[in-house]
């Protein structure tokens, strides 16, 4: 039965500058912004989370409490504010203690956050279960959010060989169906029970189709008496289509972005969601003449963000829903999606709704992520990083890689932490495939993490034997979080002696991200020291004088080379340093994760050839040693 109203949550401050973006969207546009979100009515602005607290410091050397502070001051209680945590990876990648959880949660309530939409990567309801309690504690709303995800698809060869018989410890020609709408439902329950004031089913490749939507949607509103939230992409071109059927069947708050920050992989926009609403009879619960105020400036701050669009040649056509006319042939579109939709006629719903993304000029449905099964968050950031470290070449490959991987790792949902780690993987994957190594002969740290069972319980039981063959055990090892060590605060002893993180909040960061933050608190450190002796008076000094780096050298020791491209975060040794096998030498980044490179065994260290911040290709040289 459909609703006479429709709550709105907007995401495009957020997910929807994530999806499309990479989460580059700096303060001084949110700001320009912000006075007209005060007018939109929206239920729910989702703000913060997610990459927000990372990729504001990494990337923009801007504060995340800046952000949420400067939106609640601005929004002054006209909507809640929403942001997503990772339960207990919250918004980092690893698990962390009650200790950083709680105090991330309440600093953030206390600086105007509302709504936590929480999540957990694994649907792991045991990794859920704190954030909960602790938000409904501090006095914030938690929203439950059920990670969709679809059973997996066997290739020829894998029933051949019978993959699937093992996986599922039975034989069958088809496996059993581990992703049933009472696989969710049943989940959704859990959560409400546990405290949960929304459930949300959060889409995040935009793999739900419309019947599904359907199927989902009306069991959810029928199982759980709170509201109930719908969240898409568009990427593999379902997510219109999907929207406007969760619609028909009762879904209390939808999740859409504004025009220039729709479809594609984004979510899809809410000004066609708006004309399917006025057909149906439905209020959707945000002023549009707002709206249309912002979708205004939204377009020059697509623009400025053109550096990070995939889409920046091709923006839609504009459109107001207020004041346009449809032409006649796209107007019949819309009410044959609706008359599809109420008749369950999935092929002619979709049909309608690619005709009528076709004629704005909305990005194509995205058969690769479709049949990949990827979110449009995870397949923006490889496009984006795999193109800045010049490996475009194995973009295809890596994705054809990523079912068999999240196969071999449980069945992994794809979603932030373990859409990054298995993307990551099957990254490696492909380069050991190009270089014919084995599978799985360069592991990343956090799938071993993953394997061993340090994220949670995964929702098919991995195999002993590749368990074995990855961490080294058939044993699985959940994460102790007893075992957590808050990272250090050290003296800055080069900027005046002050501590790197200066009041709770940085110590939080530093606790959350402590490599990100560790370059952000230097920078703030460092501004302010040099603000402090600008103040005094000038004292002549001696000129430094210039160290002849001696990278032209040959090379005489054995080297550690780049697993794969990415950019050096922090170097450990220096030259002629003697280390022991075990100890961390430098630590870089490549595909959003953070690695490790340790010592395989008690050495010298010759030579460095990076530096922080360098930008690394595939088997570029680290560090040179002798044992």
């Amino acid at each position: 039965m459909e609703n006479k109203k429709l709550k709105i949550r907007d995401l495009t401050l957020r997910d929807g500058q994530q999806s499309l973006f990479a989460t580059r969207m700096p303060q001084k546009d949110i700001d320009l912004l912000l006075p007209l979100y005060e007018d939109a009515g929206f239920y729910i602005m989702e703000v913060w989370g997610g990459a927000v607290p990372d990729s504001v410091m990494r990337y923009l050397d801007e504060s995340p409490w800046n952000r949420l502070r400067t939106i609640s001051k601005a929004m002054k209680g006209k909507s809640l504010l929403s942001a997503l945590s990772r339960g207990r990876n919250l918004f980092g990648y690893v698990p962390y203690p009650n200790s950083v959880l709680e105090g991330f949660y309440k600093e953030a309530i206390d600086n105007g956050l509302n709504v936590m939409r929480i999540f957990d990567a694994l649907n792991d309801i045991d990794n859920v279960r704190d954030s909960i309690k602790m938000i409904n504690d501090l006095g914030g709303i938690p929203d439950g959010a059920v990670c969709y995800t679809v059973d997996p698809k066997a290739d020829d060869q894998e029933k051949k060989s019978g993959f699937f018989s093992r996986l599922f410890g039975k034989k069958a020609a088809e496996p059993e169906k581990i992703f049933t709408d009472e696989y969710f439902v049943e989940k959704a329950r859990q959560m409400e029970a546990l405290g949960a004031k929304i459930i949300t089913l959060k889409d995040m490749a935009g793999l739900v189709t419309p019947s599904r939507a359907a199927s989902i949607i009306s069991k959810l509103k029928a199982n759980v008496k709170v509201d109930v939230d719908f969240h898409t992409h568009c990427t593999p071109g379902y997510g219109l289509a999907s929207s406007l059927m969760a619609i028909i069947n009762g879904v209390d708050i939808l999740d859409t972005n504004i025009w220039w920050f729709g479809g594609g992989s984004a979510a899809p926009a809410i000004e066609l969601i708006y004309v399917f609403c006025k057909k149906l009879g439905i209020e959707v619960e945000a002023d549009m003449t707002a709206v249309g105020k912002i979708r205004k400036e939204l377009y020059n701050v697509r623009k400025n963000l053109a550096a990070f669009d995939l889409n920046k040649d091709r923006f839609p056509k504009e459109f107001d829903p207020l004041t346009d006319t449809l032409p006649a042939e796209i107007d019949a579109q819309f009410d044959k999606a609706i008359a599809s939709a109420k008749a369950g006629d999935e092929a002619a719903l979709l049909d309608a709704c690619h005709a009528i993304e076709a004629y704005f000029g909305f990005p194509k449905p995205n058969l690769l992520v479709k049949e990949a099964e990827v979110p449009g968050g995870m397949y923006s950031n490889m496009v984006a990083q795999l193109k800045a470290l010049g490996a475009d070449d194995l973009l295809d490959d890596a994705m054809l890689l990523i079912p068999k991987v999240r196969r071999d790792a449980g069945l992994v949902p794809l979603v932030t932490p373990t859409s990054q780690i298995v993307g990551a993987q099957a990254v490696n994957l492909a380069m050991d495939r190009k270089k014919g190594n084995p599978d799985y002969s360069n592991k990343s740290n956090q799938f071993i993490s993953l394997v061993k069972g340090e994220y949670g319980k995964t929702p098919v039981a991995i195999d002993p034997e590749f368990r074995a063959q990855i961490t080294g055990s058939p044993e699985e090892r959940p994460y102790d979080v007893s075992a957590y060590r808050q990272p250090a605060n050290p003296t800055l002893d080069d900027l005046g002696g002050t501590p790197l993180a200066t009041n709770n909040e940085e110590k939080l960061l530093l606790a959350l991200l402590p490599t990100v933050a560790n370059t952000f608190l230097r920078n703030r450190r460092k501004e302010e020291y040099e603000a402090k002796k600008a103040a005094e008076p000038k004292v002549e000094e001696k000129k430094a004088v210039e160290v002849k780096k001696e990278d032209d050298e040959p090379i005489t020791g054995e080297l550690f080379k780049a697993p794969m491209g990415g950019r050096i975060i922090s170097v450990n040794v220096k030259k002629g340093d003697k280390v022991k096998k075990g100890q961390l030498l430098l630590v870089y980044e490549a595909m959003k994760m953070e690695n490790d490179v340790e010592a395989e065994s008690d050495m010298t260290i010759k030579r460095v050839f990076v530096n922080t911040d360098d930008v690394v290709g595939t088997d570029a040289p680290l560090i040179e040693y002798e044992r």
